[in-house]
């Protein structure tokens, strides 16, 4: 399972219904991945971080037996990656302006998952914020909302 979902990050297409398909997940990974990347941002594991990344997963309507999976697969990327350009380009390609605040607004959760900000996490989301064109008033008010759940 896991090799099939690495295999969908890498096909660029098929047919029209295998494209789209494989097109979703790359972008779910892509999304995790990202997350992932908040997680490593300030060097210090925390499992809270790690289980808020599944909860976001199962949020977003990730099938129970196939999160973790994901979440692995998702760390090997971001580990792999040399920029976060792979990431951001499929989400530039793939979303409209509400799923990318949803994208930051869920990258906030996992900072604030610890319930301590590191100056390397904020500058993480700062950036991918710039890559994906989401507005620095969306950024802040994203920030703040997931403050007050912290």
């Amino acid at each position: 399972m896991l090799a099939s979902i690495k295999s969908l990050f890498q096909v660029k297409t098929v047919d029209a219904a295998d494209d789209a398909a494989g097109a979703a997940r790359r972008l779910e990974l892509a999304g995790a991945a990202l997350l992932f990347e908040v997680l490593k941002a300030d060097h210090d594991f925390d499992e809270r971080e790690l289980a808020s990344i599944a909860e976001v997963m199962r949020a977003r309507g990730g099938k129970p037996d196939e999160i973790d999976e994901l979440v692995e697969l998702a760390r090997r990327q971001s580990n792999e990656s040399t920029s976060l350009y792979e990431f951001t380009s499929l989400i530039n390609e793939h979303c409209d302006y509400r799923e990318k605040c949803a994208l930051v607004r869920n990258m906030w959760r996992i900072a604030w998952a610890d319930a301590e900000l590191s100056k390397y996490e904020d500058h993480l989301i700062r950036k991918v914020c710039e890559l994906i064109y989401v507005s620095h008033s969306d950024f802040i008010r994203a920030k703040l909302a997931e403050k007050k759940h912290a």
